[in-house]
């Protein structure tokens, strides 16, 4: 069970870069940095969870979804992270707890720190990551400047993202609108023949084409 912890553990701080370099991309766009990276975080504690390497998937292909899909939650729910009183009251255990075995000469691990505070590992890193008090399980990968160094995400792995963020749109559409959607961007039909095929004027296409993209931006942040 304790090498389990410990190399779950690994994973995580292993592949923070991927968090990072999601947060970048997203970064400028209403929401601050900080708190990208902090629901990047939930979304790489995730995919640590639920990856299966049987499956096929390299961990990054599979990670970075999950981490932009937590980023994008963000942008819907009003670009701020919530925190609950509950959660800062961990976060301040958690820390004192840190600081007194890092005092002692042996940093604890993720599982040590949930297992003090008697919860989930997974709620005991999304507390750490919920506040913006200066505590790290991570090493900083510039000590000048303190700010994260992000690792390469392969192409594949942010296409995959981005291609599971949209099929999960269109799914969430109207039937009418993905049929539209679907014979314009995916089949190149015009929209003279998307009208003729769903009984449809080329400007009532025009329109609701109009519209359609509209929303998809907005889910898509």
């Amino acid at each position: 069970m304790e090498e389990e912890k410990r190399k779950r553990d690994e994973q995580i701080k292993e592949n923070m870069g991927l968090v990072y370099a999601c947060a970048a991309r997203l970064r400028d766009k209403g929401v601050e940095y900080d708190e990208l990276v902090q629901a990047g975080c939930v979304g790489l504690i995730l995919a640590c969870d639920r990856f299966d390497p049987g499956r096929g998937f390299r961990f990054s292909t599979y990670a970075v979804p999950l981490i932009l899909g937590e980023m994008r939650r963000l942008f819907r729910e009003g670009g701020s992270v919530r925190v609950s009183r509950r959660m800062r009251d961990l976060a301040k255990r958690a820390r004192e707890y840190m600081d007194e075995k890092t005092r002692q000469g042996a940093p604890p691990t993720m599982g040590e720190v949930a297992d003090f505070l008697g919860v989930q590992r997974e709620e005991a890193a999304l507390a750490l990551s919920s506040t913006r008090t200066p505590v790290s399980l991570t090493e900083s990968g510039d000590e000048e400047t303190g700010r994260e160094q992000a690792v390469p995400v392969p192409d594949d792995a942010i296409a995959v993202g981005d291609r599971l963020a949209l099929q999960q749109a269109l799914h969430s559409m109207q039937e009418k609108d993905r049929a539209l959607i679907l014979r314009r961007y995916f089949q190149g039909k015009t929209q003279t023949q998307t009208a003729q095929e769903l009984g449809m004027t080329q400007v009532q296409v025009s329109r609701r084409e109009k519209k359609i993209l509209l929303s998809l931006r907005q889910m898509l942040l």
